[in-house]
């Protein structure tokens, strides 16, 4: 059995191509899959609401609980679109949920799985403003906030996101960020680094570990496999 690993599909369109791929793909992991690790960012929004889940993303939630019924496990990190995934996650669906990432095993191996929004240290704007979004005041304020206002509120804030990532993969050397990020942690014991968050894929494997970056579910249509202690990165 594999453990497939993928992040930042950032789903919002039922119609658009990365939506229907990714039910594909979802529907091809039965059978074969003891663990699907979600490294955040699956949906272009998500906030967990009490009794409301978001219709357009109704498709993927089923293919998820379908999934789930055949025996796969599912492991979803938090990431900086998708966050407080709440009772559908937690208890309809049962997935373990990691709100900041987290050490996973895995066939005797010691994983580190992170979004990858916290790799970049000198972005302290964007911390702050998570601590907000993650805090027990903005849970009661969530709370307030009618679903479709928050759906609306969220998309305006997508597309600021979207303007800031391209200009800042343009301006960062990602690979080098993620692989000093992962040498740091495989020195503190970790078998191995699984980030998301920017859309660039790569593996570099070493002595001590592998680092693993995720690519996305725009235009890449990437995703990690670990099988008989091995990663390996492929496309659907």
């Amino acid at each position: 059995m594999k453990d497939v690993f993928v992040a930042d599909a950032h789903l919002a369109d039922p119609d658009a191509e990365n939506f229907h791929r990714f039910l594909d793909f979802l529907d091809g992991l039965h059978g074969q899959t003891r663990t699907l690790f979600l490294l955040g960012d699956i949906f272009e929004f998500w906030v967990g609401y009490r009794h409301v889940v978001f219709a357009p993303y109704v498709p993927v939630l089923d293919a998820l609980r379908r999934l789930k019924e055949a025996g796969t496990e599912i492991v979803y990190v938090e990431g900086n679109h998708d966050f407080h995934l709440g009772p559908w996650f937690e208890k309809t669906l049962g997935a373990r949920i990691l709100p900041d990432g987290g050490e996973v095993t895995v066939d005797g191996q010691r994983l580190l799985v992170v979004h990858g929004d916290l790799i970049d240290p000198s972005d302290s704007g964007y911390r702050l403003l998570r601590r907000l979004l993650r805090s027990r005041p903005f849970r009661v304020l969530k709370s307030l906030i009618p679903p479709d206002w928050a759906w609306a509120i969220a998309r305006w804030g997508s597309r600021q996101s979207q303007k800031k990532h391209s200009s800042y993969n343009r301006s960062r050397k990602v690979e080098e960020m993620v692989s000093s990020y992962g040498e740091k942690k495989l020195a503190e014991g970790f078998d191995g680094v699984v980030s998301g968050h920017f859309h660039t894929a790569f593996i570099r494997p070493s002595d001590s570990g592998t680092i693993v970056a995720l690519g996305d579910w725009i235009d890449q249509y990437s995703y990690a496999v670990l099988e008989d202690g091995v990663f390996t990165l492929e496309s659907y």
